[in-house]
């Protein structure tokens, strides 16, 4: 094997929420493993708040959760309701008093409450609430939601949650608890996902469905788009949105950052990507190009063998990807966004070696990682790489949740796919079209936000400074 450190550019994950409600016995260590499942979305904190009756105990900290609750004794964390979150900071920098769940007293007593999105005009919300003297403990877009939710709460928290939902704009996925209750919230363009499962004597509120099976939860369903729902007395309180929207789900959720295993909108997340590989390997089907197909790990790994079975070119491992290193960007600040985030991969030399390989990823964002990865292939003997990208060019930039680069360091915002080509060092590069995206995700009629392909932004957004 040879090996290389490489830079990692890939769009990084938003985050994860969970809640649990049980009738009876405790609910931190259901979270805690919920959490686990969803590692992958935050990587910066995590953190739990338990509540008992209306008496909150909180715990978090920068890290993993392993390691975060790595001495931690649930059975001192009680209460039979308990959301936890973890985090990939978008907005607010990676510090300790960013760390979620919030929490605050408000009418009732304590209220915890955890977000995954991002808020397009919470600058603007922030200067009218410091206007009118409310001080505030982190520089969040989600201290910028409980404030406004404390600052409603007197006309009931059902009217308060509407209320705020007509102030603010963005993505937001929310898991509250306040009092006996455990309450979900969904943005009306149900932008970031959140659904609710099942459990022999309660509920759970998870971001994905991964995260259900974890704690041996049965999926219900997604949260519909504005929806509110109160679990209370172990009963499930629905609130529709008021208005029609149509809804405008990120579509990169199925593309890279959901788990594999989960199920979105009843949508197989490893369906619709092993089906984007066959859909590439269809426009390559008068090409006999390869004789290995291979992933870059992981989540390049489901279309690589959805190509390999539609072209009948075998798949192979070519890629190893150390488990072991951790994520470097657990703490991520402006000096590694611009240096890059370094992982290491080997290249399995012996499949490789003298073969025309085909190398599938989910999409390239700067390209400094997919010109690393075809020179670790080459220096290992690969007689030439074709690389095939399972999703469109990224040409505009996220504000709904996901750290995109400025437009700028868009590779595919300034350069045609011949221009990256040759920067990243490819013998041939296609990308999938917008059409066959259309194509993978099965029901696209339901409603995506594409912005990050096309622009088309499902609400207005902050004017882009570097254009």
């Amino acid at each position: 094997m040879t090996n290389e450190i490489i830079f990692d550019d890939k769009l990084k994950e938003e985050c994860g929420v969970f809640g649990v409600y049980k009738t009876a016995s405790s609910t931190a260590d259901y979270v805690y493993y919920g959490l686990h499942a969803l590692q992958h979305r935050g990587q910066e904190s995590a953190g739990i708040a338990a509540n008992d009756n209306g008496v909150i105990t909180q715990i978090k900290g920068m890290g993993l959760v392993g390691d975060v609750f790595k001495h931690c004794e649930f059975d001192d964390i009680k209460g039979n309701i308990a959301i936890g979150h973890v985090r990939y900071s978008t907005t607010g920098e990676s510090d300790i008093k960013n760390a979620q769940p919030l929490v605050a007293n408000c009418r009732d007593g304590q209220i915890a409450l955890a977000h995954n999105g991002n808020l397009v005009n919470a600058g603007a919300l922030r200067e009218m609430l410091q206007d009118e003297g409310v001080v505030f403990m982190t520089n969040t877009d989600t201290e910028v939601i409980m404030n406004l939710l404390a600052r409603n709460y007197k006309i009931g928290l059902v009217e308060s949650l509407k209320r705020i939902s007509q102030i603010i704009r963005g993505a937001y996925s929310l898991v509250i608890t306040v009092g006996n209750k455990l309450i979900g919230m969904k943005d009306p363009h149900a932008l970031r996902p959140l659904c609710i499962g099942k459990l022999e004597d309660g509920y759970v509120l998870a971001s994905e469905s991964c995260a259900l099976d974890a704690v041996g939860a049965q999926l219900i369903r997604e949260i519909d788009p504005g929806e509110i729902i109160v679990i209370e007395n172990n009963e499930i309180n629905c609130f529709k949105y008021d208005k029609w929207i149509k809804p405008k789900r990120c579509i990169f959720e199925l593309i890279y950052f959901a788990r594999p295993d989960s199920e979105l909108e009843g949508v197989s997340v490893y369906a619709s990507r092993h089906r984007a590989g066959e859909i590439l390997a269809e426009a390559d089907k008068d090409d006999t190009i390869a004789d290995v197909v291979i992933g870059v790990p992981d989540s390049g790994i489901p279309a690589a063998i959805g190509y390999a079975n539609a072209s009948c070119v075998p798949y192979g491992v070519g890629l190893i990807k150390n488990k072991y290193m951790g994520r470097t960007f657990i703490q991520p600040n402006q000096k590694l966004r611009e240096e890059g985030v370094r992982i290491k991969l080997n290249a399995l030399a012996a499949n490789v070696k003298d073969k025309s390989v085909v190398l599938i990823d989910d999409s390239i964002v700067r390209g400094t990682t997919s010109k690393r990865i075809v020179a670790i292939l080459k220096r290992a003997g690969a007689k030439q790489v074709h690389f095939r990208v399972s999703s469109p060019p990224i040409t505009y930039s996220c504000f709904f949740g996901i750290d995109t680069p400025s437009r700028k360091f868009l590779i595919a915002s300034k350069n045609s796919i011949e221009k990256i080509r040759e920067y990243i060092g490819a013998d041939s590069l296609k990308y999938l079209s917008f059409e066959g995206m259309k194509e993978s995700v099965f029901d696209y009629e339901k409603g995506f936000c594409t912005g990050c392909f096309d622009g088309n932004y499902p609400m207005e957004i902050p004017k882009q400074q570097d254009e």
